[in-house]
Order: structure tokens, then C-alpha cells, then sequence
């Protein structure tokens, strides 16, 4: 009987403390969250969930550098191979021999007969051998470049797929060749014969797939968006299944440009297109403008390969598309569907609801599956192997985690998971952390497996990285289903990190950049009725962007600061005069939640003042957890105070006035006669910079007012009439 599971483990978070701060899950429970972990004897469903994987057993190395293609065999299977046109056979207990070395340096193709006689189709200049007894005889040397599949018929005759000329031939008992028909592609890629005799024929190029009935009637059953039909498995029932491709990894470099044949896609019997009334066969060569590699070429946007189901009446439909993997082999065996993809040597079973990932061969490759008497076989290539695959599942395995990032040193919580285990089953779990992004010999060593509710997570150390392992056992054919898992984590506090405090220049502003000062006015508001400073309304809800106003008295205070949690800050402003105790700082405002603040300082006195801010994440953390930051500005000159006219002494036509301000440095002095334009003076010494400037002005005959403004740092301004200066 099955027992359906809810394990919790039990972590270090209490639950006050989970209150404190944001709590986050690691969580998988869809086919993306899972595939992102490593399965070792495991398989992830169609929608996720881990089960035992079905068996597959390696049987023997291939030490060549490419593997294309396998054939079962009385005593095993063959298998053909390149870049040394080498047909090899693996026998039952794993041992590996050449058979022929051929050559041309690939094999493509190979098929066996039931007397154990082997054909195999070698490219470039392609033949077919037929290989027994430790002979191997030329039966069909064409001038077609490439072989690409051989079958036989319902007959027992020879099937040969081929390209460049893309053409199917049928050989005859006595050896005589007939071309069933010419595609306008320029290979004809795959082949495989249905229970009544028909015979489906695959192209590269437009991506066609083609029928041949018994009476030599051709149709196109599909017209496919990717160019290249790779590959068929049949049903018992006459229906089948082909992978379509669009792929870089394809072995067919479609950069040539593709043939055309007028009105028909394909010509049947020896024909090469439409007679033009002379006896002359047309060709139209359509020249190829996008650049191809493999058969992708580079404006191509759809999947990369696609899997459609072919009905036995001959309608069409798509099963399955992968947007990122090459599907480079298709088996159908005991009722069931698998296939081999490629970069990462996947191999996947079809069900209903999609695919399930039974294994990861070693080879990047799975370019071939074949059925046997012993079970169905792949090979694979870059790692060339030969695997088996039994029947039924392994007993155990184990699944890990990738390894999942918390992005700050973190406690883990609480561990669950929820599935479904059978009588005698059951499922270990294990934990481990580190501060490495690649486990290593800093990481904690694994927990102590556990399938029972008591494993504490105190065997896991805070840390940045994460995983977790789950240990399948299966009893008999009955083996436990991992449906979902959760691992729940908190980031410990970092303290906030003030970056930046700034303080604009006297009477700069912060506004909202939509801020139109010839429509809108702002308001002076108070956010501490108990203090003395007012500020602006400065943060409308739609408010993003900042710029910069004038406006008299008001001083702004402008910062950056982060916090390495993702925690919101809430901000303090302090002010004291410079020099005074540390303890005397006196509030400005609290508990902001912006990074400027633009306040009027016309409230204080003159003199020298030092803002400090705090910022802190104690609206997000409670508590003893709660950390700040904080960051005391350089001195700051607060001066109200305009310059005043120290002295002035009149010789003639000329007056020079001695002009001091107590705490900021003159910037401006200008002059105007008798309400005339403002013109610049320049200071006795060649610069109006100092808290003392003298200025010697000239005085027009017959001038009535002769007016004197200054303008200090802080922008203070007055003005004097020289000709009535002040008593």
C-alpha cells in the first residue's frame, strides 16, 4: 500500500524570529526548478517530480572520434562511426571489434540482416558495402555524395537514402538500381518503412515528409518550418514519429544552394524535373541568401528541433518542440517513445503529459537508439559509448540540488518535503552549505541522512550556498515519487552601507522633474510638529525623477545607501553646531524614507554646523537584529547674514569701499548708475573671492545714485548707494 508523506524538518527558525524578517523558499516543484538539479539514477516528470529512472547500462567505450549511427545485430549490435570509416560491432558482454575499415571516412548508415550480413553506407563519395564473413563487397556505388539510411522493404529490397542528388533508389535482387524518386531537396535523409508496405521518406532542405504507397503514388504528408527531417520510429499499428530539425549540430551543411524542380516538389522514377517539349529536363537553381550552419540558418527564430507524430492515415501533428536541445534520435519500443538529444546527451521517454528525463549519458550526443532482443540501445558520441537499456528501474538513486545562492551568509530553516512512498520504500534526505559558489573542501560535509521528522537543521551551518540531496530507494518495482520540495531561508543581517552624503550648495532644492514652477507651488510643511524645521512636500506619488530649484534659505541634504539584505531603510538627520560634544546632536527629522531632504535653515543661527544621518533597516529587522549605518557631513556654513560696508573713503571722481562678511566669502559685487544696467567690478586685488574685498568705484559727473550690490556665498544680498552710505 502507498502512503502518501509531508516530512518537515525542523530548522533554527523560531517563530518570533521569523516575524522579524522576510523569510524566503528555495522551491522545487515544476520540471524547470527540477531540471536544475543533477539525477543519478533518477528521472524528473513531465511536471516535475522525481522517480527511480529506468535502467541503462554501459556496455563498452567507442574509441572513435565521431559515433553516427547502430544497428542491432545477432551478436550485439554495429555501429557506424568517422572520421576513419570504421564499422564496428559491440557483442553482448561488451567487447568491440572492427568489422571493416572503409574508405571513405564516414559511415552514416548501417543496417543488418537476418543472416547477420552487414550494409553499411559510407560519405563522401558514397557506396554501400555489404560486409560478411570478414569480406566486405561494393553492392551500389552511385554518384550520389553521402548515403543517409538504408532500409528494406516489404519485399526484402534494398532502400538507399542519399544526397546531394536527394534521391531514393531501390535495389533489385540482381543488383540493378532504380530511383524511386528525385526530391527537389538535396537530400533525401531518412527512410522508414510502414506495416502496409509504404515507405516515408524524409528531406533536408524544405524539411518534407514524403509517403511512397505500394503503387508508387508519391505525397507530401508534411512541409515542416524546419528544413531537415532527420529521422522516423514506427508503430505497430502504421503510425510513426519523426524529429524534425533546425540545428547547428546537424550533419548536413545545408550553405548550399537548394534545387528546384518546376510545378512538382519531387519527380518520380528518373526524371530531374519537368521535360521542356526538346527532351531536356529543367533545373531552377534558387540561390540561398542567409547564411546556414548545419541546417539553422542564421535568420531562423523557431525551435531547434520538434517532434511530430505521423497517424496512420498520414495526418500530421506536433508532439513535442524544444527551443534549445537538438533531438537527434527517435524509438519506439514497448509501447513507449524515447529520444536522444543533444549538446548534453539527454535521454527522454514520452508520456502523456510530456517528457520525462530518464538519464544523462556521458556523451554530449545521443546521435542513435536502436531495439534489440536484450532491450533497446544508444549510442552516444564526443564520449562515444554504447548503453543498454534493459527494462525496469533501478532499485536507488539520488537526486541533488543545483546549488541555490541565498545572495548573503543566511540560516536555513525548515526542510519539506511531499510525495508519495510505497510499502518498503523511502526517501533520505541530506543538506550541506558553504560559502563557495562551487561546492568544495570549505563546504560542510553532508548532514546525516534522515527520512524520519527529526533531522535539525543545526547540522547546517550558515552560509551563503545551499543543497540538498534526496536518496530514492525503491522496493521491487515499487519505488517512491518526490513530488515537491521546499527549504526555507533567512539572510542574516548585514548592516546598511551609507555610500555618499552630500550637501547642495545654499538655496538648491530637490523637486519631482514633472515639477512646473510657473503652474505650481510648493508648500512649507512640517513632518515634526515638535521640531523647528520646515521642509517641502517633495515626494508626489508619481515622482521619479529629480531636479534642481532655487529657493531662499533652504539648505539639502542628498545621499546614497544600500543594504545587502534587499532591506527597506528608513532614514535620521541630526544637526550641532561644529565643534560641540558628541552628544549634543539635536533632531531634524526621522524616520524618512527617501535620500534627499531640502529644509529651511533660516530657523538657526549663524555659524558652523556639522548633519549626521543614520540609516537603518529596523522597519524590516526588530529588535537586537536591527543594524545601522551612519555618516557625519564636512562642515557646513550656515550664514544669514548679508556682507556689510566696512569703510569708504572718496578721492574726486573715485570711492573705495571696504566690504566684509563674517562667515562666507564674497562671490558678487556689481554696480548700477542712476537705475542703469548692473555692470561687474572687479576687487582691487583682480578677484571677488574673500571675506574682505576692497573696491574702488568710479562716480560719474552729475550721477544722482551710484549703487552698490554684494552677493556672498551663502547668496545674501544688499545693496548700498554710495553717493548716501549709511551713517
Amino acid at each position: 500500500m502507498n502512503a502518501r508523506f509531508l516530512i518537515l524538518f525542523s530548522g533554527l527558525l523560531m517563530a518570533a524570529n521569523l516575524e522579524a524578517a522576510e523569510v524566503k523558499i528555495f522551491r522545487a516543484d515544476t520540471r524547470k526548478t527540477f531540471a536544475e538539479g543533477t539525477c543519478e539514477g533518477t528521472s524528473i516528470g513531465p511536471l516535475g517530480g522525481i522517480d527511480l529512472a529506468r535502467r541503462v547500462e554501459r556496455r563498452a567505450a567507442i574509441e572513435e572520434p565521431y559515433v553516427f549511427t547502430v544497428a542491432s545485430h545477432p551478436d550485439g549490435w554495429v555501429i557506424g562511426t568517422g572520421n576513419s570509416g570504421r564499422v564496428l560491432r559491440v557483442t553482448g558482454d561488451g567487447s568491440v571489434e572492427v568489422l571493416y575499415a572503409a574508405a571513405e571516412p564516414e559511415v552514416f548508415a548501417v543496417h543488418t540482416d537476418r543472416d547477420g550480413t552487414v550494409l553499411a553506407g559510407t560519405s563522401p563519395q558514397g557506396k554501400v558495402y555489404a560486409i560478411a564473413g570478414g569480406e566486405a563487397t561494393v553492392v551500389f556505388d552511385p554518384e550520389d555524395a553521402y548515403i543517409w539510411d538504408l532500409a528494406r522493404d516489404r519485399d526484402g529490397r534494398l532502400l538507399v537514402a542519399t544526397g546531394l542528388q536527394g534521391r531514393l533508389y531501390r535495389l533489385e535482387p540482381g543488383g540493378e538500381a532504380e530511383v524511386l524518386f528525385e526530391s527537389v531537396d538535396s537530400h533525401v535523409r531518412a527512410l522508414a518503412v510502414l506495416p502496409d508496405g509504404s515507405i516515408l521518406a524524409g528531406t533536408a532542405g524544405q524539411g518534407l515528409i514524403l509517403r511512397l504507397a505500394p503503387d508508387g503514388k508519391l505525397s507530401t504528408l508534411h512541409d515542416a518550418a524546419q528544413p531537415e527531417v532527420l529521422g522516423f520510429t514506427v508503430r505497430d499499428d502504421g503510425g510513426a514519429y519523426a524529429a524534425i530539425l533546425a540545428s547547428e549540430a546537424s550533419f548536413v551543411d545545408l550553405s548550399a544552394p537548394p534545387r528546384a524542380a518546376n510545378g512538382n516538389n519531387q519527380t518520380n522514377g528518373n526524371g530531374n524535373g519537368n521535360d521542356n517539349g526538346n527532351g531536356e529536363a529543367e533545373v531552377t537553381i534558387v540561390v540561398q541568401s542567409q547564411e546556414t550552419v548545419g541546417s539553422r540558418s542564421s535568420g531562423f527564430t523557431g525551435a531547434r528541433s520538434v517532434v511530430v507524430e505521423i497517424a496512420p492515415e498520414g495526418t500530421v501533428k506536433e508532439l513535442q518542440s524544444f527551443q534549445d536541445e537538438t533531438v537527434h534520435s527517435l524509438l519506439w519500443h514497448e509501447g513507449e517513445l524515447w529520444l536522444g538529444t543533444g549538446q548534453e546527451g539527454k535521454l527522454y521517454r514520452h508520456v502523456d503529459q510530456g517528457l520525462v528525463l530518464e538519464r544523462e549519458l556521458e556523451g554530449r550526443q545521443v546521435p542513435a537508439l536502436v531495439a534489440g532482443d536484450g532491450g533497446a540501445a544508444a549510442v552516444t558520441t564526443n564520449g562515444g559509448a554504447l548503453y543498454q537499456l534493459p527494462g525496469g528501474t533501478v532499485v536507488q538513486g539520488t537526486y541533488t540540488s543545483a546549488v541555490l545562492d541565498a545572495g548573503q551568509v543566511a540560516r536555513f530553516g525548515s526542510f519539506l518535503w511531499e510525495g508519495t512512498v510505497a510499502r518498503g520504500a523511502r526517501v533520505e534526505i541530506e543538506l550541506r552549505s558553504g560559502m563557495s559558489l562551487v561546492p568544495d573542501a570549505t563546504w560542510t560535509s553532508w548532514s546525516v541522512a534522515a527520512e524520519a521528522q527529526e533531522l535539525s537543521l543545526q547540522q547546517v551551518p550558515h552560509g551563503r550556498y545551499v543543497q540538498w540531496r534526496a536518496t530514492l530507494r525503491g522496493k521491487g518495482d515499487r519505488g517512491p515519487h518526490l513530488e515537491r520540495a521546499e527549504l526555507s531561508y533567512r539572510q542574516e543581517n548585514l548592516q546598511p552601507q551609507i555610500e555618499s552624503l552630500e550637501v547642495l550648495d545654499p538655496g538648491e532644492i530637490l523637486v519631482p522633474g514633472t515639477f512646473n514652477p510657473q503652474n505650481q507651488t510648493f508648500e512649507p510643511w512640517s513632518p515634526n510638529r515638535e521640531g523647528i524645521f520646515t521642509s517641502l512636500r517633495e515626494k508626489p506619488a508619481n515622482a521619479t525623477h529629480l531636479k534642481t530649484l532655487w529657493k531662499r534659505g533652504y539648505r539639502t541634504l542628498r545621499w546614497k545607501a544600500s543594504d545587502a539584505n534587499g532591506d527597506e531603510l528608513t532614514y535620521a538627520l541630526r544637526f550641532r553646531r561644529d565643534g560641540d560634544e558628541d552628544d549634543a546632536w539635536l533632531a531634524i527629522v526621522d524616520e524618512l524614507d527617501e535620500t534627499h531632504y531640502s529644509f529651511d535653515t533660516t530657523v538657526i543661527a549663524d555659524g558652523v554646523y556639522r548633519f549626521r544621518l543614520t540609516a537603518s533597516d529596523d522597519s524590516t529587522r526588530q529588535g537586537e537584529e536591527a543594524l545601522s549605518d551612519e555618516r557625519i557631513s564636512e562642515p557646513v556654513v550656515i550664514d544669514h547674514t548679508p556682507p556689510r560696508l566696512e569703510s569708504l573713503t572718496r578721492r574726486e571722481a573715485t570711492i573705495e569701499v571696504e566690504l566684509r562678511d563674517q562667515l562666507s566669502p564674497i562671490r558678487d559685487v556689481v554696480s548700477s548708475v542712476d537705475a542703469g544696467k548692473w555692470q561687474g567690478i572687479t576687487a582691487e586685488d583682480g578677484l571677488v573671492d574673500g571675506r574682505r574685498e576692497v573696491i574702488r568705484v568710479e562716480v560719474p559727473a552729475g550721477a544722482r545714485m551710484l549703487l552698490l550690490r554684494v552677493t556672498d556665498a551663502a547668496f545674501n544680498v544688499v545693496s548700498f548707494d554710495l553717493l548716501h552710505p549709511p551713517q
